[in-house]
């Protein structure tokens, strides 16, 4: 039989791993430990999508959703500061109605990426255009993202060092990508994945 509120489930069945009588894996578990896991299920998931494998999509959604409600059960620990997946639901309904005013407020829809920067911007009080982009990136990935940040703040988008140097030709690779309107990193990921599959048919 179907549960009429799966979602409500998970985080029972969540509550249950977790508390005494439960899994002694899950009971060790904190955020710090469990952070390499969401890293992992949100490549899988990436994984699955470039691989248009709705099977394999609908599976690592559910890891990816995992990762949430763990991260969840263990914060209603806290002594301090608790909170619940019913909390963490909340806060994210009001952030998408505060950064799509032109949906549920009056507001202009001419430039969402002017306009979601300026709604961030008032929201996290940042002192740089850049505050906020990840550090743990991959490198291409955070480069685009950088280079993005840049221009919509109208910076000019330069490559530093000399021509020659490694990185200022894989950063320039990298703008090469985004005026293209590719994505660096999965075009990255799509071609060695395309290598190593000729690389094992060699092997085989």
């Amino acid at each position: 039989m179907t549960s009429p509120d799966p979602l409500r489930e998970l985080v029972a069945v969540m509550d249950r791993l977790r508390s005494p009588g439960g899994c002694p894996w899950d009971a060790e578990q904190t955020h710090r430990t469990l952070a390499p896991y969401a890293i992992e299920e949100a490549y899988e998931l990436a994984e699955a999508i470039e691989a248009d494998d709705r099977a394999g999509l609908r599976e690592e959604l559910g890891d990816v959703l995992l990762q949430v409600v763990f991260h969840a059960r263990l914060a209603q620990e806290d002594a301090d500061a608790p909170f619940d997946v019913d909390d963490v639901a909340r806060d994210l309904v009001a952030k998408l109605v505060r950064r799509h005013p032109h949906v549920f407020a009056d507001e202009s829809a001419e430039d969402l990426h002017a306009l979601w920067d300026r709604i961030k911007e008032d929201e996290k009080q940042r002192a740089s255009v850049f505050d906020g982009v990840p550090l743990a990136l991959g490198a291409l990935a955070r480069a685009q993202k950088v280079a993005g940040r840049a221009e919509r703040a109208g910076l000019t988008v330069g490559v530093p060092g000399a021509g020659d140097d490694l990185g200022a030709r894989l950063l320039a690779l990298v703008q090469e990508a985004r005026a293209a309107g590719l994505d660096a990193e999965t075009e990255l990921r799509t071609t060695v994945a395309a290598w190593e599959a000729s690389l094992r048919a060699t092997e085989a």
